[in-house]
């Protein structure tokens, strides 16, 4: 692990402009601020019959009157919580110790719980009101803030199918405290606290569970990487149990409320989420598995650079060609500020406020949350990103992976929360543009055949993962749904499922000796109640940040206010609908199978340079 001398100092985030303190009476202040807005907003719905079983105003203007105000109070009370949400949480991913933090987010999520009710009570009225006979048209023409809303209020109408009655939502909303949201926190905080005594140099360290697994990626030794992944090992198989529990609890609750609300399979509500449909998802994923041979093309060639007849899991991440360059975090600073600066002025600018406000948590260190994250800030209209930095180029890509999301959320400031609500898939896409670009630009200014090896290392060591690994996560989660639906997994079923599952996916890129059967253990996306395959979004971001980038190359400077519209919009249209602006069509092999074209030019690239 790199040292803060070999890094400079690695900083931690700012919150105080957000609330002064953990102990301000600002943050009491707030949240009692939000329990009043809350309430207000029980009362206005309780009074004016809005429910299921409510009352169905007789006028198109009484209606929208209606559907304004709860508007306008939702949209505040979103912006309240997102940004206290986001303080505490602050807190808490990084220093899991932290109890003052804990009890203050457990006190604010009892509050919060009530929005979810509030939520389901519109949605059921809303649907009941559109279902019975009033023009959605006319609806949406009769005030300015409906028509602002009519993409929410469309999915609104869509989504009012899929609920249970008023009171079953109301419990099952309260129940999740003590359900599968507790199995969730109950992870995070399993996770975040493991640290393994590790021999460096002759000295015995307590390492961070993430501190150690950026060891078992980057070190350029082999042998302790290798000791770092069966360090990494040992460790999962000491929380297996609690991790399966943690899991089935999360699957058995999402299985079950799914079929309660008439969903047709663990598919039907994320892909509804992801605003794309099946035949999308099916014409991406069919271009993903045809790209695997060109992925174990490489991992060979890999191999063989590193004189092995196949790559163990220790090896994925491990550095080629002159990839030892570290970057201070001024000098990863520099570069992405420069490169972003050949695309765009403002993304620049934009980024360089992020570094020098401090909107950035990148040290390692015990109690803090591993791999990586962008959180949006709605009353101060910033972000915070969290990081585990360690000077590599991949951490480097990462660095500008989350500034793309913090770029995606300026983009769409100044529109309400629920303007700004967008589907996964659409959430990568200027997070694998922001990579893109870093990547291309790296390429350019390589010095050397050496540098140019080392930089599509990194490149292919990421879309490797976002392609082939997130691949074998699809799968596994699929399998996982399947399963689970008949009873409870072990920690060996889990295991013996990822196996199965790289196996389909790495096949003979892998040494089948030394695989990761934990990958279901540590990785945070399984274990949301509320957001479902977490996984294929990413492969979806990768593809569709590629073809925009192709046109970008294309198009030059002209691309680049579309582009910033397109962002700005994620929130108000469905996928297919979005990326039409670009004559793009989601359903068609063809455009995924045009940006998939681009990585196999690296593969095909990096395999000329032995």
């Amino acid at each position: 692990m790199s040292s803060e001398k070999d890094l400079g100092t690695l900083p931690h985030w700012d919150l105080s402009n957000i609330y002064p303190s953990l102990e301000s009476q600002e943050v009491d202040g707030a949240v009692k601020d939000l329990s009043a807005r809350i309430k207000k907003l029980n009362q206005f719905l309780e009074k004016e019959k809005i429910s299921r079983e409510g009352e169905i105003p007789s006028s198109i203007d009484r209606t929208a009157k209606l559907v304004s105000e709860y508007l306008q109070m939702t949209n505040d009370i979103l912006a309240l919580s997102g940004t206290i949400g986001t303080f505490l949480h602050g807190y808490i991913s990084t220093d899991s110790f932290n109890t003052l933090a804990k009890r203050k987010e457990s006190e604010f999520e009892r509050i919060t719980v009530q929005i979810k009710r509030q939520e389901v009570l519109f949605r059921g009225w809303f649907g009941e009101v559109i279902k019975q006979g009033t023009d959605f048209s006319d609806l949406i023409a009769a005030r300015p803030v409906v028509k602002d809303h009519d993409f929410f209020l469309q999915e609104t109408v869509e989504q009012s199918k899929y609920l249970m009655s008023d009171e079953e939502e109301e419990l099952a909303s309260k129940l999740s405290l003590s359900g599968a949201s507790a199995w969730q926190k109950l992870q995070g905080t399993v996770t975040s606290q493991i640290s393994v005594p590790f021999e460096r140099e002759g000295i015995v360290e307590d390492v961070p569970i993430a501190a150690l697994q950026n060891i078992r990626r980057y070190d350029p030794d082999e042998q302790t990487r290798r000791r770092a992944f069966e360090a990494e090992i040992k460790a999962w198989e000491s929380m297996r149990e609690p991790l399966a529990a943690c899991m089935n609890g999360v699957k058995g609750t999402v299985l079950t409320l799914n079929q309660r609300r008439g969903r047709e399979d663990a598919f039907h509500e994320v892909l509804d989420q992801s605003r794309i449909d099946r035949e999308t998802l099916q014409a991406m994923l069919g271009v993903m598995k045809e790209s695997f041979p060109t992925f174990r093309r490489y991992f060979k060639a890999k191999a063989k650079r590193m004189g092995k007849d196949a790559l163990a899991w220790w090896d994925l991440f491990a550095p080629v060609g002159e990839s030892a360059r570290r970057f201070t975090f001024e000098e990863a600073r520099n570069f992405i500020v420069d490169n972003f600066g050949s695309f765009s002025p403002r993304l620049a600018e934009f980024t360089r406020k992020a570094f020098d406000q401090r909107w950035i948590d990148a040290e390692p260190r015990k109690g803090k949350s591993g791999g990586a994250f962008c959180m949006g800030i709605p009353l101060v209209e910033e972000s915070r990103i969290l990081a585990n930095y360690d000077g590599s180029l991949d951490q480097l890509s990462t660095l500008a992976h989350e500034l793309g999301h913090a770029f995606h959320k300026e983009c769409q400031w100044g529109l309400t929360e629920l303007q700004r609500i967008t589907p996964m898939t659409l959430a990568e896409t200027a997070s694998i543009f922001n990579e893109t670009l870093i990547s291309e630009s790296a390429l350019e200014q390589a010095q050397s055949v050496e540098e140019e090896l080392s930089i599509l290392e990194t490149s292919l060591v990421g879309t490797s993962g976002v392609i082939v690994d997130i691949y074998s996560r699809y799968l596994f989660e699929s399998e996982v749904f399947e399963k689970r639906a008949d009873a409870e997994l072990s920690a060996d079923d889990f295991c013996e499922i990822m196996l199965r599952c790289q196996a389909e996916t790495y096949a003979d890129g892998l040494d089948e000796q030394y695989r990761h059967p934990y990958m279901w253990a540590w990785k945070p996306h399984y274990y949301r109640p509320s957001l479902s395959f977490y996984n294929f979004p990413y492969a979806f971001g990768q593809l569709f940040g590629l073809g925009l980038f192709a046109l970008y190359k294309e198009r030059g400077e002209d691309f680049i206010p579309d582009y910033e519209s397109l962002l700005r919009n994620t929130g108000m249209g469905n996928a297919a609908d979005l990326a039409a602006r670009f004559d793009i069509d989601l359903r068609s092999p063809a455009f995924w199978k045009s940006s998939m074209d681009v990585i196999e030019w690296r593969v095909e690239r990096y395999i000329e340079l032995e």
